[in-house]
């Protein structure tokens, strides 16, 4: 449901990037139904998607992940290197562990699969407008244990780890800084904690006793701190914080 807020803003501007005509059709008439959200473009395959959100430059991108010509998780990878103020928004019937943290790693801010309520996908769109991210705790849990998978390879062979975690570095500019540049606050440690569960701002604050915006001050300052770009980012550093300690 659209607030008041929300309805007297500018509409949130999307490209869909979807293999499938039927499903790529169906999704445009669903968000142009909403007074909030405009569909600016459609691709059909990977390199589309790419083009067009350079030339369109939307708010958010659906993106399948199983598309032709250039995969989605290498599209999500240039869109979201190419254009920061872009949302990556997965929507695909892949749930496979592998296959969600190579979607996080390249960028992607939400991650939904196609048989999510609509209300979900509309909600989570909003969402990254209002510049959150989102995984539900089942993909934060697949997340967390592809990068424990990882965590155990870099013990036993230092090199396969590091050939596979570069993708993830790649894309942030401070990937050689120190995990905690800065020492986070008990607060601030608490708030990434709930990050890595997959909370909202808005759980967040409900847990902490805090409002909405002031997460949203403590998450911006969590990610200067450890130099990060995305909430998703922040759960997985959560996560090799913790195995570092």
């Amino acid at each position: 449901m659209t607030s008041a807020a929300e309805a007297s803003l500018p509409a949130i501007r999307i490209v869909i990037a979807e293999d499938q005509a039927l499903v790529r059709r169906g999704a445009a008439l669903l968000l142009s139904m909403e007074p909030d959200m405009e569909v600016v473009g459609q691709a059909c395959n990977g390199v589309e998607a790419v083009e067009l959100s350079q030339l369109l430059r939307p708010d958010v991108v659906l993106m399948d992940l199983h598309m032709p010509v250039k995969g989605g998780v290498v599209a999500t990878r240039e869109i979201t290197r190419a254009l920061p103020d872009t949302q990556v928004l997965v929507l695909t019937t892949l749930d496979d562990d592998e296959t969600v943290f190579e979607a996080v790693r390249a960028g992607a801010h939400a991650y939904l699969l196609k048989d999510a309520a609509e209300n979900e996908l509309l909600e989570t769109i909003r969402a990254l407008k209002r510049g959150e991210s989102r995984l539900t705790p089942q993909i934060a849990r697949k997340v967390m244990d592809q990068f424990r998978r990882l965590a155990q390879t870099e013990k036993s062979d230092p090199g396969r780890a590091e050939v596979a975690s570069a993708p993830f570095e790649a894309n942030r500019p401070h990937a050689n800084a120190t995990l905690a540049a800065e020492t986070l606050t008990e607060k601030e440690e608490k708030v990434l904690e709930l990050i890595a569960e997959g909370m909202s701002n808005k759980q967040i604050g409900g847990a902490l006793f805090l409002a909405e915006g002031t997460v949203k001050n403590y998450v911006s300052r969590i990610m200067e701190k450890l130099h990060a770009n995305t909430r998703t980012e922040l759960a997985i550093l959560s996560q090799r914080k913790r195995q570092a300690e």
